[in-house]
């Protein structure tokens, strides 16, 4: 069995119970992502906000969770990882159950802010905490992260129609309950921070790690991918104006294929094209994606958008492998660097969507705009360094050990 083959197996199997905890947490915190998709309308008329108004639950969540992004490693490492985790998934807690009891759309904005800001100290965090007690390397650790993703982006939506069939405060009230399991399996499991390592980490290290060439190019090409999968993701319930179940199934679909395509298919073609080449040609494919969303057919839509959730996939993973191998800062920092900008991508895409549409009077204009920004991204990225880059080989290496 080659070394790509039983690193995937590695990723599955033999792994210590935090990682599957803290693993299974991230599930359900991702969820918080698509979990409004199939609820904007409803949300919209429940409280009577317009388009502009209710995109700004992604924003406020997204662009919290930037700014806190800055300050993770930092409280990780002062506070120790269980103890930052925690305090995460507490923050998650009160802001969802908090959520289901809005009386306005600004109320809720405001909560989904509290919400962003437990995401930022939980997600950053709980990546190294897999990467750091994962067995198989890092390799297999990224792919369990990215498949937490990709399985909560599925079951989001999924979640999202089914209670917001019912009210469209069933979808938060529903984390709660879920997010208050997970805050309490990972109090008993993970291991504590008593005799933890813990390295010296400023607040403003995540800036400076950003000085090195190759991983702010990465965090830039990924948050201008960012900003276009905010742009389906926010703005797609928009052009489709179908109920929620029907919304909340088309993003199943393509949050199943974010999953399939981050942990089976990402390291294929890392090691066919090397690491760089294979997020160029994926990025570009995005960007293709986006065109055909343009294409004022809503079954194309649905199509377009299932097909973008596999260059998602890829994409997500190529992203995470290189930024948490490419510099030499220690990984909360970088991880923390890296999602600053990531997800700055996606805030500004969903503060700005709706206006976009205004802009050009048309609603197909923020995925034109999203295919823009794909062709920046693929245009950053093939360019080389002076110095030999070693994610542009192909290598059975890449996505699968601690060497890139």
């Amino acid at each position: 069995m080659s070394e790509r083959h039983s690193s995937l197996l590695d990723a599955v199997k033999g792994q210590p119970k935090q990682v599957w905890i803290t693993a299974g947490a991230a599930v359900i915190a991702f969820m918080g992502i698509g979990l409004v998709d199939p609820i904007l309308l409803s949300i919209a008329e429940g409280l009577h906000a317009t388009p502009s108004e209710v995109t700004l639950l992604f924003s406020s969540y997204l662009g919290v969770q930037v700014l806190a992004m800055l300050i993770t490693g930092a409280a990780s490492a002062r506070f120790g990882a269980k103890r930052t985790v925690l305090a995460g998934l507490t923050l998650i807690v009160a802001a969802t159950a908090l959520c289901a009891a809005a009386g306005s759309i600004e109320q809720l904005v405001g909560l989904r802010a509290v919400w962003g800001l437990g995401n930022a100290f939980f997600i950053a965090t709980a990546l190294s905490v897999i990467v750091g007690a994962a067995t198989g390397g890092q390799a297999g650790a990224i792919l369990l992260y990215e498949a937490a993703l990709g399985v909560g982006l599925a079951v989001g939506p999924l979640l999202g129609a089914l209670l917001g069939s019912i009210s469209w405060r069933g979808p938060f009230l529903g984390t709660a309950v879920l997010m208050a399991g997970a805050l309490v399996l990972c109090a008993v499991y993970l291991a504590g921070d008593a005799h933890e390592k813990r390295a010296r980490i400023r607040l403003l290290d995540p800036l400076r790690a950003l000085g090195h060439a190759g991983l702010l190019r990465t965090s830039i090409g990924s948050a201008l991918y960012t900003a276009a999968f905010f742009a389906v993701l926010a703005w797609s319930p928009f052009v489709l104006k179908w109920n929620a179940i029907a919304v909340g199934l088309v993003f199943c679909g393509w949050g199943v294929c974010v999953a399939v395509a981050g942990v089976l298919l990402a390291p294929k073609l890392a090691g066919k094209l090397g690491e760089r080449h294979a997020t160029v040609v994926a990025v570009l494919g995005y960007a293709l994606l986006m065109l055909v969303m343009a294409v004022p057919s809503k079954p194309l839509l649905v199509v377009a958008i299932i097909a973008s959730g596999l260059v998602s996939g890829l994409l997500n993973t190529l992203f995470t492998g290189t930024a948490m191998s490419i510099s030499d800062a220690p990984r909360p920092v970088a991880s923390a660097g890296y999602n600053f900008c990531r997800w700055l991508g996606g805030a500004a895409a969903a503060t700005l969507v709706g206006h976009v549409a205004e802009w050009f009077g048309s609603p197909q204009a923020p995925f034109v705009v999203a295919a823009v920004l794909c062709l920046l991204a693929g245009g950053l990225l093939a360019v080389r360094q002076r110095a030999r880059d070693p994610h542009d080989v192909p290598a059975e290496a890449a996505l699968v050990g601690e060497e890139f």
